[in-house]
């Protein structure tokens, strides 16, 4: 049996995200290709970004804990977050076909992005841990929707 998946999840991981560059990077830019709807998260983000042609870059501290308030650009309200990373994507480097998503509201990195005509986007935090409780779900009713399409 042959299976065809209808959708990518980058999930999250330790680590410096060009380190994945001899291995992830290519990969993700064949399934870019393929049109199938991609979904990333924390590193997930920075290696879609990347794979995109943006740029990383490692944060002075870092971000820990609960409690981070990210703006959602699009819908003007803020989302309570729990996030866990020491690298950022670097926001000038977006190509013009990606754009800025949320912000992150204490130091105003990058806290997601997406291209809508390649089916894919991302967030720095991690939504499925709740902090909100409720405030990320629709992110996973998103890519839900996308891969239902």
């Amino acid at each position: 049996i042959k299976l065809k998946p209808n959708g990518v999840f980058l999930s999250n991981g330790p680590g410096d995200p060009a380190a994945t560059g001899k291995y992830a990077i290519p990969i993700i830019k064949d399934l870019i290709k393929s049109n199938l709807p991609i979904f990333g998260i924390c590193l997930g983000h920075q290696i879609l970004a990347i794979a995109l042609g943006a740029d990383t870059f490692k944060l002075k501290f870092g971000h820990r804990g609960i409690n981070h308030p990210v703006k959602n650009i699009g819908e003007n309200n803020i989302e309570i977050t729990s996030q866990n990373h020491g690298f950022a994507v670097a926001l000038n480097s977006l190509p013009k076909n990606v754009i800025s998503t949320h912000l992150n509201l204490n130091d105003n990195t990058s806290a997601g992005i997406e291209c809508k005509e390649l089916q894919a986007f991302s967030v720095q935090y991690h939504p499925e841990s709740s902090p909100g409780p409720h405030d990320s779900f629709y992110l996973f009713k998103k890519f839900i929707g996308m891969m239902d399409a």
